[in-house]
């Protein structure tokens, strides 16, 4: 039977996640599909077209999931959370992805890393908006920071740091011992938000944020976002 597209990807995510870019051979991923190495190169030229492909599908896939799971939310706080649970859930389902999208991003010549570079700016500016309006709406509490439009440098440096929480938990995250996802998810909203001390997060809120997203099936960035 030949492979389709998509399982041709998942094993392409398996082998570079374990061997890297520069380990992936065309032959090696053959093997892995149990097809011949001329039927593969029906589906892609090169291990640079696998990799294109693989990275521009996820960071599609996550525009789009992010998308959804912060539509009709109300307010900074649980649009912030939607899409730290909507993140935390695509880079603990699709580990291999993860890896590849973290620690192979390089590898591409110039001109494919640019229209990798256009996805991601697309997908960091969902979340800096949703940054942007927590700076507006403040906290609230006495003697706290007034609540104000923070600078476009403020935003962006709070922006990375967010996602450096959200990126790397593919690479430590183990159920057993870390909870469920929504556990992880909530830890990184409550160390975003209000720090490690500090009383903030509601989980009513958050409970109800968890079944909007929930309800949406955990997309894979194998299967075209279409499909």
């Amino acid at each position: 039977m030949k492979p389709r597209n998509q399982d041709i990807l998942t094993a392409a995510a398996r082998l570079l996640a374990a061997h890297g870019y520069h380990g992936l051979s065309m032959r090696d991923l053959a093997r892995e599909t149990g097809t011949s190495l001329a039927n593969l190169y029906n589906y892609f030229a090169s291990k640079e077209d696998i990799a294109f492909a693989l990275q521009t599908r996820a960071f599609e896939t996550l525009i789009a999931s992010a998308e959804q799971a912060t539509k009709d939310v109300e307010g900074p706080d649980e649009r912030f959370y939607a899409f730290v649970y909507s993140h935390v859930r695509f880079m603990t389902a699709n580990r291999d992805v993860a890896r590849v999208l973290v620690e192979e991003a390089g590898e591409l010549p110039p001109k494919r890393r640019r229209a990798v570079r256009a996805l991601k700016e697309r997908y960091f500016e969902i979340a800096r908006a949703i940054v942007v309006d927590l700076y507006r709406a403040g906290c609230g509490k006495p003697g706290a920071l007034p609540a104000g439009a923070p600078t476009g440098a403020e935003a962006a440096r709070s922006t990375y740091n967010i996602f450096g929480m959200l990126n790397w938990v593919y690479g430590w995250y183990d159920e057993a011992r870390h909870g469920t996802v929504e556990d992880v998810a909530r830890s990184i909203y409550g160390l975003a938000l209000c720090g490690m001390v500090a009383r903030c997060p509601s989980s009513a809120m958050l409970s109800g944020v968890e079944r909007h997203v929930a309800q949406f099936r955990v997309p894979s960035p194998i299967v075209s976002v279409e499909a």
